[in-house]
């Protein structure tokens, strides 16, 4: 499975749309109520499905669709992309990574720890 890495997993909110389930459920090979089960919650307030958290060594808690070993998405491109958030440009993991990428001097590393 083609891996990338995962600039939206850290941010505490990543809407799920109907059509984002879909794609989550195809992909994985499973049913649209399984897929929103195993992947999403409900925000009641907002009326909206949520991507589904789980801690993580690095952040309180990153997406669960993280690959917490390689840091990549497991489901990149199976959903829209980055999130829309209001209240930042980028995610933590963004902005962490774009900083070891410079002091590595490699445009290609990935951070594991």
């Amino acid at each position: 499975m083609r891996q990338v890495p995962a600039y939206c997993c850290s941010y505490p909110e990543i809407e799920a749309t109907p059509r984002d389930i879909e794609r989550l459920a195809r992909h994985f090979g499973l049913g649209y109520q399984q897929a929103e089960e195993r992947f999403t919650k409900c925000d009641p307030a907002e009326k909206v499905r949520l991507l589904r958290h789980r801690k993580d060594r690095i952040f309180d808690s990153v997406c669960v669709l993280l690959d917490q070993e390689t840091r990549r998405c497991t489901a990149y491109g199976r959903v829209r992309g980055l999130p829309r958030i209001s209240d930042s440009a980028h995610c933590g993991y963004y902005d962490f990574l774009k900083f070891e990428r410079a002091h590595q001097d490699d445009p290609e590393f990935i951070a594991l720890t």
